[in-house]
């Protein structure tokens, strides 16, 4: 079979969440954790990341088969294991670092993200406020960053941050699970 490899790029609060939540689904071939968004030159880190001041989301790049899972089924995903409804937050990450955002790579992204919002609203008592946004440059994370749940799956974070993410990507989309 032939693949059909797309790509997108997603913040949801810190990396480390997002890219254990897409690292389960069928269909996703590759997740990168990095950064876009951000107003200063040349390639943060993620200590200037963390300060809040380079404009900067901590994204993930998602490389998928969409013979296997659509875009759209991607962002419903995405927007139903993170809160959509809160401003520059997930839990206790706070700051525009956080922030909700979809990156389009095309304007059928664009328009299909548009779509998927307003499906998806009824679900939430508070307004979506995920960011739609063209994507710019986006700069890998350091390698610490890569598969940090897989990696790391004792540490604390890992236990009472993502796992829960985990749970409900299970419980709302199994059919989509590797």
């Amino acid at each position: 079979m032939n693949k059909n490899l797309q790509t997108t790029t997603l913040g949801g609060g810190c990396f480390w969440c997002t890219e254990a939540v897409f690292q389960e689904v069928k269909g996703v071939e590759k997740v990168v954790s990095g950064y876009t968004g951000g107003i200063a030159p040349g390639k943060p880190t993620y200590r200037e990341i963390c300060s809040g001041l380079t404009g900067h989301a901590e994204v993930i790049q998602i490389t998928f088969d969409a013979n296997i899972i659509s875009y759209e089924d991607v962002l419903v995903i995405f927007m139903t294991t993170h809160d959509p409804t809160t401003l520059n937050q997930q839990g206790a990450d706070r700051g525009t670092q956080y922030r909700s955002v979809i990156y389009y790579h095309n304007e059928l992204q664009q328009k299909i993200a548009d779509e998927v919002v307003k499906q998806v609203q009824p679900y939430y008592d508070d307004k979506i406020v995920t960011e739609i946004s063209p994507l710019g440059i986006f700069y890998e994370a350091e390698e610490e960053h890569q598969n940090y749940y897989r990696e790391n799956t004792q540490q604390g974070y890992c236990s009472f941050v993502i796992a829960p993410k985990l749970a409900k990507l299970r419980k709302l989309h199994a059919d989509k699970i590797k």
